[in-house]
């Protein structure tokens, strides 16, 4: 005669879906030496396409380049004041933005399929994800109406310490931000940064916040997990 099954107490956690799948971690991964734009824009579209196909992880990218300039798909021309650098035209939303040694840019693959399929509201969270890292380095990053980017205030001043592009392609993100840790900021004076004049650009360093890109990176993983799980 078979025994009864003894009834497992309920402590009120209610039943586990166990046919759930557990979606992986989130891969990170950090360059040490600069990456070729033409580069990284292969290998993180073929990332895209393959989290899209369901054959790889979600990723965030951390790196640096080499001095260069890109303009994303709203970028005017006159913007580029002098191409002192290499110009590469993206498929990023945006204008024209610097990349160079200092600055610690985070490609941001991620499938919005199994997040949340709103586009302003994963915008608005990678500018979290950067004035939560600013606040870790006791910095007040924020917003400004139609001044895409990452601000922080100098006395009069408001200038840009952080930007942002992105591109959906079968609701995969790609592109992301890029933080200015201590590039050199002279390179910003062959654009008009985002299209936006009137206002500068600054850097941890400007702001006498001295640290290692290692530190940088993270306070980065930090905030991602608290805005992005």
């Amino acid at each position: 005669m078979n025994e009864p099954i003894a009834k497992l107490t309920d402590y009120g956690c209610g039943k586990l879906n166990l046919d759930k799948p557990v979606k992986p971690p989130v891969e990170w991964r950090i360059s040490d030496a600069p990456v070729a734009y033409e580069a990284a824009l292969a290998a993180m579209e073929a990332r895209a396409g393959a989290i899209a196909d369901g054959t790889a992880t979600e990723q965030v990218w951390l790196l640096e380049h080499p001095p260069i300039y890109t303009a994303g798909t709203s970028a005017r021309d006159e913007d580029l004041l002098e191409a002192r650098f290499p110009v590469y035209r993206t498929g990023r939303g945006g204008q024209f933005t610097y990349h160079g040694p200092g600055q610690r840019v985070g490609y941001v693959m991620l499938d919005l399929k199994q997040r949340r399929q709103d586009v302003r509201a994963y915008v608005r969270d990678l500018e979290q994800w950067l004035i939560e890292t600013l606040a870790l380095f006791a910095i007040k990053g924020e917003r400004r109406e139609g001044r895409v980017g990452i601000w922080v205030t100098q006395g009069s001043r408001e200038d840009k310490i952080a930007a942002l592009g992105v591109r959906i392609r079968r609701w995969v993100a790609f592109h992301g931000v890029a933080l200015n840790v201590d590039p050199d900021l002279s390179h910003y004076d062959g654009i008009v940064p985002c299209g936006i004049s009137g206002h500068g650009v600054t850097s941890l360093a400007q702001l006498g916040i001295v640290v290692s890109m290692a530190d940088v990176d993270v306070a980065l993983k930090q905030s991602f997990v608290k805005i992005f799980g």
